[in-house]
């Protein structure tokens, strides 16, 4: 199956929380060619780790851990999207229909864009993995197959 992380979900592999068993073994059995991320993912975990470490919720070592490990994996992990003016035409058309922040309508213009380039090649077994309700409700609305890892602790 392929699946598509937005980083809601995706930064659950390097910060422990509600959902991380899930995330891991969700990765663990998805081939990197069928590991999605939009490239925004990058600046978007990189912020929540520093969040993270501004907030004491983390400390200094596991930050150092969780932004190394997910530079490599960006890097050799995930098949990375690349955000296209389609792409971000479809995001502000989403903000119009759903109750979503900017980079969650992207993440969201992103998956639907890689779902309808599968269905082109006949393949329609994409998962939009997120842990944000409102982009669930969205996602779902938009006909994408989701999984939140925080119904999963």
């Amino acid at each position: 199956m392929k699946r598509f992380f937005d980083s809601s979900a995706l930064v659950k592999r390097y910060i422990p929380e509600i959902g991380t068993a899930r995330v891991q073994s969700t990765l663990r059995a998805t081939p990197r060619s069928d590991s999605y991320i939009a490239y925004i993912t990058g600046p978007e975990i990189m912020a929540a780790f520093a969040r993270r470490l501004r907030m004491g919720d983390i400390t200094h070592a596991d930050y150092n851990m969780a932004t190394t490990a997910f530079e490599r994996h960006f890097r050799r992990q995930y098949t990375r999207l690349h955000l296209s003016l389609a792409v971000v035409h479809t995001a502000m058309g989403l903000t119009r229909q759903h109750r979503l922040r900017g980079y969650d309508a992207v993440q969201l213009a992103t998956a639907l864009t890689l779902r309808d380039s599968l269905r082109k090649r006949g393949i329609t077994d994409l998962t939009f993995v997120f842990a944000d309700e409102d982009l669930c409700q969205a996602a779902a609305a938009e006909g994408l197959l989701t999984e939140n890892p925080n119904h999963y602790p």
